[in-house]
C-alpha cells in the first residue's frame, strides 16, 4: 500500500488548551495504536494510565510501553483514543484505532486520508 505522513494535533482530554502539534506522523494501518513521543505527551499533561503493555514490533521483537488518553485532531475531525508513550527510537504513528475513531480511511493511490462515509448502525 505504501506509507505517507500527515500533520495533526493532540490535546489533553481534561484541559483541551494543552495541545501539541505533531508533524511527520506516519499513517500506519498495521499498527493498532497511535504512537507519540512520551516527552510530548508529558508536556501537555497526559498521564501514563496503563503501564507495561506488551507490543510486538514488525520484526517480531516484543517491547513494553505505557499508554494514556488523548484527543487527536486530523483535518476537520477529532476523536479520543489511547496513545502509546513512544520512547527514543520508536516511530511516531497514527494507528488503525485512531483512524476508525476519526472515521477516516486511507486512499492508497493518492496517499492521503479521506472520509470513510456513513457509520454503520445496527
Amino acid at each position: 500500500m505504501g506509507t505517507f505522513k500527515i500533520s495533526c494535533q493532540i490535546s489533553n482530554v481534561v484541559d483541551r488548551s494543552r495541545t501539541a502539534e505533531l508533524d511527520q506522523v506516519r499513517v500506519d494501518t498495521g499498527s493498532e495504536y497511535t504512537w507519540v513521543p512520551g516527552k510530548t505527551l508529558e508536556g501537555i499533561g497526559i498521564a501514563r494510565e496503563k503501564k507495561d503493555l506488551r507490543f510486538v514490533m514488525a520484526n517480531g521483537q516484543q517491547i513494553t510501553r505505557s499508554v494514556g488518553f488523548a484527543i487527536l485532531y486530523v483535518e476537520n475531525t477529532f476523536t479520543i483514543d489511547e496513545v502509546v508513550f513512544a520512547e527514543p527510537g520508536d516511530r511516531m504513528l497514527l494507528g488503525a484505532r485512531t483512524l476508525e475513531g476519526l472515521n477516516l480511511t486511507v486512499d492508497s493511490r493518492l496517499k492521503k486520508l479521506v472520509a470513510a462515509g456513513p457509520l454503520p448502525a445496527a
